[in-house]
């Protein structure tokens, strides 16, 4: 295995063993399952078969050391922004598109820049793969990027319901995924 692919491997490894083990601390919620889950589990079985067929891999990392940089600086940028939005959000974080009992509306730190920093990091992160690894990754960032989509559109109904007076103009106010653009 190649350094920077080792460096990325490693990187990613630890961010989700984090993400497993913070999970341990959120609030009770009340997953809505049914048409939800099929969409996850859709995207995952998709990416765990392009995986397996080998589609993210051929082609070695970019040897450009310029691009490898760029490409650790976008994932490390990335995976701290996602991590810093994970701990200020605390205990009100669930899984994608989950309820929280006694949810509270967080609009400070990350929250401020946008709405759904988490998936802005991860995907930023996603990017940086991609630059340092292999464009083929940019597919997977695609994919995941839908999915975020997806996510925070139901999760902003969800918001909209349980915090009416504050949730619109928070909203209004900040952007999706993308600090002044979206």
């Amino acid at each position: 295995m190649h350094p920077v692919e080792l460096v990325f491997t490693i990187g990613w490894a630890a961010f989700w063993l984090y993400w497993l083990v913070a999970a341990f601390s959120m609030k009770r919620g009340r997953v809505q399952w049914s048409r939800h889950f099929r969409v996850r589990a859709v995207l995952l079985v998709v990416v765990i078969l392009l995986s397996r067929s080998g589609a993210f891999g051929g082609g070695g990392p970019h040897s450009n050391p310029l691009r490898a940089s760029l490409g650790l600086l976008l994932f490390a940028l990335g995976l701290g922004f996602a991590i810093w939005a994970r701990l200020h959000i605390g205990r009100n974080w669930g899984t994608p598109m989950s309820r929280k009992v006694d949810p509270e509306l967080v609009t400070s730190g990350p929250y401020r820049l946008v709405r759904h920093p988490i998936y802005s990091g991860i995907l930023l992160a996603g990017i940086g793969t991609a630059v340092a690894l292999n464009w083929r990754w940019l597919f997977a960032v695609l994919l995941a990027g839908i999915f975020f989509i997806y996510s925070a559109f139901t999760e902003e109904r969800y918001l909209t319901e349980q915090f009416p007076e504050t949730y619109p103009a928070y909203k209004h106010s900040s952007k999706m995924l993308v600090p002044f653009i979206f």
